[in-house]
């Protein structure tokens, strides 16, 4: 028997994380000797505020090293609680809070806890990679709603109400988004909310994750619509905001009963969250304006404005001005078809490739963000990084012809 076969149907059919591949690739031609720039990670390269070090380690001091309760601690869920009540308009009960291993997770254990077999998963696109496979490991059926860079990456309610069918279960999307760092307005998650007002029986899945990194003002949230209050579940963490990737924690808000169901799913697969990182979390939703955060923040504006004029000046890149997260998803299909020294360029996968060898930066092709004619550029680095890898770049697509 080959070993292939002795594997499941499940993790057969599962796509590893493009993000995750790339980094990786970039690791080791960098482990070669090569000077590989890598602007495909998804992390901000912020170290982690001191405030909240010193918060995880006053609890290890004072003995927070013991299993939590699944759900969260109480301390934690409360201050999760409130901080919706603050930042959303959210109004939940600790009872409607999970925290998780990361916000990964909690889209997992939501999927998990929703999906039947050939339930329909409208996922907006661009979409963050990990959507359609957390959706199909759920056996679930995605169902991809595409908008392009002319309506800046974000899908209108009525390109997602044409999708909807009998065997539709949930609408997923992320805002401001992963990959394209669009943020949908009041207006536009209005009109998102009047039309699924329609449709009670189906769960809106909101991911938050990059909240507190938006440009244009405050986050809004769809789940403070009263039209769509009792069918949204809001998904948030703190990876993004507050530079805690290696931390491992996400959360929810949802409706009692599925709160309790994702609980009943975490139980069975990892149980609570690290102890003293809860702690630590405390610390950090009771200071989003620490002068910390919002120094990162600003650091990442400045960052978008120069990589937005820099980009803009090579022929054939065509790029938005995304409204928050770290990224932008430069359009690059006019380089289709386009060769250099034997190597011609058929779709971004190879324009991705093209760069990683003959520029040295690592950045991520759109293919499976579902979008096949654009590449995710991460701009968590140094405005010096910034400028040599855009460099590169120029150079490199000068060449092609």
């Amino acid at each position: 028997m080959e070993k292939s076969h002795l594997l499941s149907d499940r993790v057969l059919s599962m796509e590893e994380s493009a993000t995750l591949k790339m980094t990786q690739t970039a690791r080791d031609l960098k482990s070669k000797g090569v000077d590989v720039i890598s602007l495909s990670v998804g992390e901000p390269d912020f170290d982690t505020p001191d405030f909240i070090k010193k918060a995880a380690l006053k609890a290890l001091e004072e003995g927070y090293t013991k299993y939590t309760p699944v759900p969260g601690l109480p301390e934690l869920r409360k201050a999760i609680v409130e901080k919706f009540k603050r930042d959303n308009d959210l109004h939940f009960e600790e009872s409607q809070i999970v925290v998780s291993n990361g916000a990964k997770q909690s889209i997992a254990n939501i999927c998990l806890s929703l999906l039947n077999p050939g339930d329909e998963v409208i996922i907006l696109a661009p979409f963050w990679v990990s959507y359609t496979e957390i959706v199909k490991l759920a056996e679930g059926v995605p169902v991809i709603v595409y908008a392009g860079i002319e309506q800046d990456f974000k899908p209108t309610a009525g390109q997602i109400e044409a999708a909807i069918t009998d065997k539709t279960k949930i609408l997923l999307f992320s805002s401001p988004s992963n990959p394209t760092g669009a943020a949908y307005s009041e207006k536009e998650l209005e009109a998102i909310a009047d039309m699924m007002a329609k449709y009670p029986n189906i769960h809106i899945v909101a991911d938050e994750i990059y909240e507190y990194i938006n440009f244009s003002g405050k986050n809004k949230s769809i789940g403070s619509f009263p039209q769509v209050a009792d069918q949204t579940i809001t998904v948030n963490g703190f990876s993004k905001g507050f530079s805690m990737t290696g931390w491992r924690l996400g959360y929810i808000g949802a409706p009692k009963e599925i709160a309790a169901a994702c609980t009943k799913i975490q139980g069975q697969i990892t149980s609570g969250a690290t102890s003293f990182g809860q702690k630590a979390a405390v610390e950090a939703l009771a200071n989003p304006n620490h002068p910390d955060i919002l120094a990162m923040k600003q650091a990442f504006l400045n960052r978008r404005d120069l990589v937005i004029t820099l980009l803009s000046a090579i022929p054939g890149i065509k790029v938005n001005e995304p409204e928050g997260a770290f990224y932008i998803f430069p359009e690059v299909n006019s380089f289709f078809g386009k060769s250099y020294n034997g190597q011609t360029i058929h779709n971004a996968d190879d324009f991705c490739m093209y760069l990683l060898n003959e520029a040295h930066v690592a950045a991520v092709s759109g293919e499976p963000f579902g979008a096949p004619n654009c590449l995710r550029i991460s701009y968590a680095a140094s405005d010096e990084i910034l400028k040599e890898a855009i460099e590169r770049i120029a150079k490199a697509c000068h060449q092609l012809s």
